[in-house]
């Protein structure tokens, strides 16, 4: 009985084949990506060494996907249309898979929302096999050189009420070419060609990865390069890491390399791509120290591990994973990461000085039509030119210092501080500009760190406890905290009603303001909510204080204490990037300043 039939006693019935095969595609076939994504590990699956895939109308009237793998016999096609139906594994033990495909749903799912026929050689003959919203043609001789072509027309016009939900035609072939990158990285060895046969014509080639021979990291290296761009190649670490039963190969982008966006990071299990929330969880935290909370890190992780460690039959759509011993999985992810960036050293990304030049260069030349008349400039000019000054009453806002010859560490030597902030440094073959609050924040924050680690930050006693007034709910806040916050060198006691008395503070700070250091813990705090795990918050709270110790912009420096402030730089990992993940320096290859002035 049901609300609707409230006197008619239900029948269980068993669905028919058709009408299973498209519940089941609710689960296997999303979109036209999910699709490309199913046809074409079927293809690296077959050994394919060369996959070529069209589409049209962001896959929604046409995929096409041509391999040149072992193919399959007149026999074995109608077998391949029904559902758990497949080559890839035996039944017997569930946890041994070493394939992409092995649940036998995607082609009977696709045929049972679109029109779907295959075209198929292994030995002798060709032979070819259709099927439209679940109804199976006959097999029919076929001409094919070798390999598979499955071609799948007019998705979900079975189900029309699916077609609603897809996105425009743009951002369905994005998500297409997203998987087919994802893929590529996974099969280096593979040639890969997608292709948007939109129109007439053969199509426009949107992404091509040609195979990348040679060891695992030169194959890889290639095919990075070819998918992402060589500037992530350029400003990441490669990895390789052991630990346990479990190894972590691959590429992580410099902090200063990240991206507004959580759209270049690619990660993978034994081969297969996935989008692990365990995983992206340990890559985030891997990267918590050296970004704000509105960047993104930039990698490309894979993780190789016996099959029995590992279930991929967690999802139908084969994205999730769950790992016999998920502690272990993170641990490899944030601990490999960390050691890599601790041996990045004082680097920062490329694009840093890159993006400096762009900003440098000319803007485009105004024609003369477009140029306003002299005496419009010269009337301009009088309106905003300031009052003159004599040089020795105004601010100066650059000192020039002696500094000794060139030295030999990376960073050069100082030879100006600019506006007070920024320090002017010359190398061998260039220069390197420093923001010297960001610089000493981080600096600041890795001292704080290795004391923390090794015996607690030291404090030092305020001869007068500073009192500091404050709400109800703040003072309930930071005394909830107190314990903790006594190991960071800040130990605070409650001074009746809503005030604190701050009786101690960290000595590496020397003389703080009290008022405004319990401020920054508190905004601090209120950042992080509840998300983060008590040593996280811990941390976070050592990176806020860190920047309230640091060097202020404002501050005239002296040659030694640049120069001191350079050299300490060179020592200290993680230096290139703030504790927000922000560039502490910027370096100019003299080649590329002397193009700016057209001297090259």
């Amino acid at each position: 009985m049901n609300a609707q039939r409230p006197n008619m006693r239900p029948v269980i019935r068993q669905l028919d084949e058709a009408t299973a095969n498209r519940i089941a595609a609710g689960e296997v076939v999303e979109r036209p990506a999910s699709a490309v994504k199913e046809l074409v590990e079927n293809a690296i699956d077959a050994g394919a060494r060369r996959i070529e895939i069209a589409y049209a109308d962001g896959g929604k009237t046409l995929i096409r996907v041509t391999d040149d793998g072992c193919g399959m016999s007149a026999e074995d096609l109608p077998l391949a249309l029904s559902r758990h139906a497949t080559s890839k594994i035996d039944g017997s033990d569930l946890l041994a898979i070493r394939s992409f495909g092995f649940r036998g749903e995607a082609l009977p799912s696709l045929g049972a929302v679109g029109r779907l026929q295959i075209t198929s050689r292994a030995e002798g003959e060709a032979a070819t096999i259709s099927v439209s919203g679940g109804r199976i043609e006959p097999v029919r001789p076929a001409a094919l050189g070798r390999g598979t072509v499955v071609e799948l027309r007019d998705l979900f016009y079975a189900t029309p009420a699916r077609l609603k939900f897809l996105r425009s035609d743009r951002a369905e072939a994005q998500a297409i070419a997203d998987v087919v990158r994802r893929l590529a990285m996974a099969a280096p060895a593979v040639t890969f060609v997608l292709r948007d046969t939109t129109g007439d014509g053969d199509g426009r080639v949107v992404l091509r990865a040609d195979a990348a021979g040679g060891d695992l990291f030169d194959a890889l290296h290639r095919r990075l390069a070819q998918l992402i761009g060589s500037d992530f190649i350029e400003n990441a670490l490669p990895l390789d890491i052991r630990q346990n039963d479990l190894r972590l190969t691959g590429y992580a982008a410099l902090p200063t390399y990240s991206r507004g966006a959580a759209v270049a990071q690619y990660l993978f299990v034994n081969g297969r791509p996935v989008r692990d929330k365990l995983l992206l969880g340990a890559l985030r935290a891997a990267y918590f120290d050296y970004l704000s909370r509105d960047r993104h890190p930039a990698a490309v992780l894979f993780i190789e591990c016996d099959p029995q460690l590992v279930d991929v039959n967690v999802h139908p759509a084969k994205s999730e994973v769950r790992f016999r011993d998920p502690a272990a999985a993170r641990a490899l992810i944030v601990s490999g990461l960390r050691q890599a960036l601790a041996g990045a050293g004082h680097r920062a990304s490329s694009t840093v000085g890159a993006a400096t030049l762009d900003a440098m260069r000319p803007e485009p030349r105004i024609y003369q039509m477009d140029r306003p008349s002299p005496r419009a400039i010269q009337t301009a000019f009088v309106a905003q030119a300031p009052a003159p000054v004599f040089a020795e009453t105004s601010a100066p806002f650059a000192r020039i210092e002696e500094t000794p010859a060139v030295q030999e560490g990376p960073l050069g030597a100082a030879r100006a501080q600019v506006h007070e902030t920024y320090i002017i440094a010359q190398t061998r073959d260039g220069i390197v500009i420093v923001d010297q609050h960001a610089a000493h924040e981080r600096l600041v924050y890795e001292r704080l760190k290795r004391q923390y680690a090794s015996s607690g930050i030291a404090s030092q006693a305020l001869l007068i406890p500073e009192i500091v007034e404050m709400s109800e709910t703040e003072a309930a806040t930071l005394l909830a905290l107190a314990p903790d916050l006594a190991r960071l060198g800040l130990v605070l006691e409650p001074f009746g009603g809503s005030a604190i008395a701050v009786r101690e503070t960290p000595a590496l700070l020397g003389v703080v303001d009290a008022r405004r250091l319990l401020r920054d813990v508190l905004d601090e705090i209120a950042d992080q909510g509840e998300a983060l795990a008590l040593q996280a918050r811990l941390e976070a709270i050592l990176s806020r204080i860190a920047c309230h110790g640091s060097i202020r912009s404002g501050r005239q420096m002296r040659g030694e204490e640049m120069n001191a402030l350079l050299r300490e730089m060179e020592a200290t990992p993680h230096s290139g990037q703030c504790n927000h993940g922000r560039p502490t320096y910027v370096e100019l290859r003299l080649a590329d300043i002397e193009r700016l002035f057209g001297r090259r």
